[in-house]
């Protein structure tokens, strides 16, 4: 097995004692699409009571021109600087089999491999036994209907679990697809998902698909987690996108072409034949830059 260096990784305190714990990954950025990677991982991490654990240092893994540092002063005017982190948390899930640890950044712009070394040497550590990865894609999904997640797995435990299988994409991926092959050929059990946001909002936050997120992985752990707080503000989504399409002719005919495709089962029938969601994340993929 191939041993990582965990040169970066800096410790905040001593490794707790988590009962066989599964890592959840989201990052802000190209894998992000409405936020709703990083908004689930947020919420699984208050919901868990998680606390910081360690940080990656991002000296090596930021183009600090692109992904700038920001500064602050404090009542004194005492300046401080804050840099890109990436933040490891861990958390008890007394009514699962597994406690939870999350890691939730920004998506590097460099040396990918050294970095993944350090989450995997993180995910060692914590004696994790599973890395599953978040991340959000831009579809042509109507707002108004539930979110579409999209899961692929190698592992014949969760294929058979959450009705997963495994992902035969190829061609161009983010560090969420970079982690994966990195942790599943360390020997990890892995999952990643994947939730459809509306094409037409692209810069809206999607705390409706931040919540379908959240329920994937607690249905992995086998738990639930309070969650009134994400669907009033899905609720309140959907208000506002509704408010913005009716306000243009063009994008409002495309919403109810949208729904009435959902309502034909065209949409619907992605439970039973996930190869046209498969399609849309590929496109993804792809087509971004």
């Amino acid at each position: 097995m191939v041993e990582y260096s965990a040169d970066d990784l800096k410790w905040l305190r001593a490794t707790p004692d988590l009962r066989d714990p599964v890592l959840v990954v989201a990052f802000e950025g190209w894998n992000d699409a409405g936020d709703a990677a990083t908004i689930a991982a947020r919420h699984l991490a208050e919901r868990f009571d998680a606390t910081p654990l360690a940080t990656i240092d991002p000296e090596r893994y930021y183009d600090f021109s692109t992904t700038r540092p920001l500064v602050y002063l404090d009542e004194d005017r005492n300046r401080s600087i804050t840099w890109p982190e990436n933040e490891l948390l861990a958390g008890r899930a007394p009514s699962s089999g597994h406690d939870i640890a999350v890691l939730l950044g920004l998506e590097p712009q460099l040396r990918w491999r050294t970095f993944c070394e350090q989450v995997v040497a993180a995910a060692r550590e914590i004696g994790a036994s599973r890395i599953i990865t978040l991340g959000a894609l831009l579809a042509d999904v109507p707002h108004t209907r539930p979110v579409e997640v999209y899961g692929a797995t190698d592992d014949p435990l969760l294929m058979d679990q959450l009705d997963l299988a495994p992902s035969g994409y190829e061609g161009p991926t983010g560090i969420v697809g970079v982690l994966s092959t990195e942790a599943a050929a360390a020997g990890f059990s892995t999952a990643s998902f994947w939730a459809a946001v509306p094409s037409y909002v692209p810069g809206a936050p999607s705390p409706k698909a931040g919540l379908a997120l959240v329920h994937k992985v607690c249905e992995l752990l086998g738990t639930s987690v309070f969650v009134t707080d994400l669907e009033i503000a899905a609720a309140a989504y959907e208000r506002q996108v509704d408010e913005l399409v009716a306000e243009d002719e063009d994008t409002l005919e495309y919403v109810r072409d949208l729904e009435e495709a959902w309502d034909l089962d065209e949409a619907d029938n992605l439970d039973d034949d996930p190869e046209l969601l498969v399609a849309e994340v590929e496109e993804f993929l792809r087509d971004v830059d």
